[in-house]
């Protein structure tokens, strides 16, 4: 087993992630198998309990787990499917070594930090290292990112477990890869290597050299940049790698590789399995394909995203990867709008008018409307009148998670005349509680208490626009995070009046999939889709909204779900050009 280990310096929000996922996407296209670890020193046990302005979204992997949005970029990139071993935090080092303590594990020893946090640390690296992955392959690689800044106090027993670890599995098979900014001045437009090197001393007196330097900036780094990186830090200069700011992310991959990484990394690990020379034209052609249609669509599609945390884009960064991908696989340039639905209220238009009217005047220019998921009653009157006005307007629209929830209110509100509907989440009292807490999700704490993970979803109709996105499948297993649903007790008055629920969990008890009759497409989804989005893969309820607002979606189905030739990529991905889910 390989070990690459990432790590950062000067700031963070560097894109270690991104770094990370395109190493490993790099070794996968020479026919390695890759997993990957992400490690965030912080308490929390896990990232389920952020504020999404704390931390961006909290990404759900299929057994559950509630983990860093940077495992999502790892699946997305790898196309693995990870668990919630994946990513180790202070919190469940700390909590595992208690256990220990406590079942008298250590016979009767002072439990430290070093070294029995240390030790921890490697062992859980290495059974996850070891672990087949999801096609019961052994994986070759394994890369490990460090989350946070070298020099964060609540970093450095990380650091040590790493500086122990790599004598454990032996220096031949454990590499470093140090990303660090390098900025430019404004004043001088000179790029400076001073705090690269700083990090790179503090990284070394910490007992970590690294292999190779990724050097961040705006622009390509200077070859005499370059060589004072390698002359101060110990590092040869072709081992100075430059990551500048890219159109596309998916550039990434290509422009590490043009840097001759492949070879490099062939060298320092002895990765017999690669074979040289690299091409990354042919090699990594899905990635030079993608990156050249985003940079190159120019047919707009704009859609209008109507959320609470749009302050912060992570917060929603799957949801903006699903519809990236299924813009792209319709050769279209995603042009999202942002709209803050506290400024749809009508409580707007005294306070800020002009903000009030911007807001409407955006999501009236859109072609399609989303409510992604989230909690709290913030907001959520603006996100019904969005949803109210698609729905009359006839406009594309896309629930998620609290979405549906949120649909289903506005039409029992204005449909079924039901003025009070309301969720028991934001109304406990209301005599038409449409959308209830499931029974069994009130523990009384609310870390891990939510219905987490992959589940199951059958079909009950053949007749609708979602099933046939979805491949014509009787079942569907997609990703969850919710307390809430939709109340069955109100599911045969809403279905009379045209809103139908063709899909439901396997006891046909909760209600996964709502459609609207009489409209070009409107539909709600208990799940979170995006999870499971690819580049090659879109996920077919972002699909959906991104055909019909582009006015695709009927020949689209009219050609039994498949690209016209001119927008197809699945050529390039070897499946046919009907997708399969």
């Amino acid at each position: 087993m390989k070990y690459i280990l990432v790590t950062g310096g000067v700031i963070s929000g560097l894109g270690k992630g991104v770094i990370a996922s395109s190493v490993g996407a790099l070794l996968k296209s020479c026919g390695l198998h890759v997993t990957s670890v992400k490690i965030d020193p912080y308490l929390n046990i896990d990232a389920g309990t952020f504020s999404p302005y704390e931390h961006g979204e909290v990404f759900v992997l299929d057994d559950g787990g509630e983990v860093d949005l940077d495992l999502g970029n790892y699946e997305r990139f790898l196309d693995v499917m990870l668990c919630k071993d994946n990513n180790i935090t202070t919190g469940k080092i700390y909590e595992d070594v208690i256990q220990k303590e406590r079942k008298g594990d250590y016979l009767g020893k002072t439990v430290q930090v070093v070294p029995h946090i240390t030790n921890a640390v490697q062992e859980w690296v290495e059974k996850v290292a070891l672990t087949p992955l999801q096609d019961n392959n052994a994986a070759d690689v394994c890369i490990i990112e460090l989350g946070g800044t070298i020099g964060d106090i609540e970093g450095m027993p990380f650091v040590e477990a790493f500086r122990q670890f790599q004598f454990r599995v032996g220096r031949d098979n454990f590499c470093v890869i140090h990303v660090s900014l390098v900025p430019q001045p404004g004043s001088t437009g000179e790029q400076k290597s001073k705090p690269t090197q700083n990090s790179v001393r503090e990284l070394r007196g910490l007992g970590l050299s690294p292999d190779f330097i990724f050097c961040r900036g705006k622009k390509p780094i200077q070859e005499a940049v370059k060589n004072k990186v390698s002359m101060f830090c110990h590092v040869s200069p072709d081992k100075v790698i430059s990551v500048h700011d890219c159109d596309s992310l998916y550039r990434v991959p290509v422009l590490i590789a043009e840097q001759n990484l492949v070879p490099l990394l062939k060298e320092k690990l002895g990765l017999a399995a690669i074979t040289l020379p690299f091409e990354p034209q042919n090699s990594l052609k899905i990635w030079c394909e993608l990156a050249e249609r985003q940079e190159s669509v120019r047919n707009e599609v704009h859609i209008a995203l109507v959320g609470k945390y749009v302050k912060m884009e992570d917060a929603y960064l799957s949801v903006i990867k699903a519809l990236t991908h299924a813009a792209l696989h319709c050769n279209l340039k995603l042009i999202l709008q942002w709209i803050d639905s506290e400024d749809l209220e009508t409580a707007k238009v005294d306070a800020e008018p002009v903000v009030y009217h911007e807001a409407w005047k955006k999501l009236c220019s859109c072609g399609g409307v989303l409510v992604p998921g989230g909690f709290g009653n913030r907001g959520t009157e603006g996100k019904i009148l969005a949803i109210n006005w698609a729905r009359k307007k006839s406009k594309p629209f896309l629930g998620v998670c609290l979405g549906l929830q949120l649909a289903v209110v506005e039409f029992a509100r204005n449909r079924l005349q039901l003025k009070d509907a309301n969720s028991s989440e934001f109304q406990s009292d209301t005599e038409n509680p449409v959308v209830i807490e499931m029974p069994e999700h009130n523990p009384g704490q609310l870390g891990g208490t939510m219905r987490l993970g992959k589940r199951t979803t059958v079909f009950k109709s053949e007749e609708n626009t979602i099933y046939k996105l979805y491949g014509s499948k009787e079942h569907i297993e997609e990703r969850h995070r919710h307390r809430y649903e939709v109340n069955p007790a109100y599911v045969k008055r809403l279905e009379e009046f045209g809103m139908k629920f063709v899909g439901h969990d396997v006891d046909g008890e909760r209600m996964e999939i709502m459609e609207l009759q009489d409209h070009p497409y409107f539909v709600g989804v208990q799940f979170h889709p995006e999870f499971l989005t690819r580049p090659h893969k879109p996920s077919p309820p972002y699909l959906g909204l991104i055909l019909a607002a582009s006015g695709k979606l009927t020949s689209y189905l009219s050609r039994g779900c498949r690209m016209s030739p001119s927008n197809s990529l699945g050529n390039l991905f070897g499946f046919k050009e009907q997708l399969s889910y």
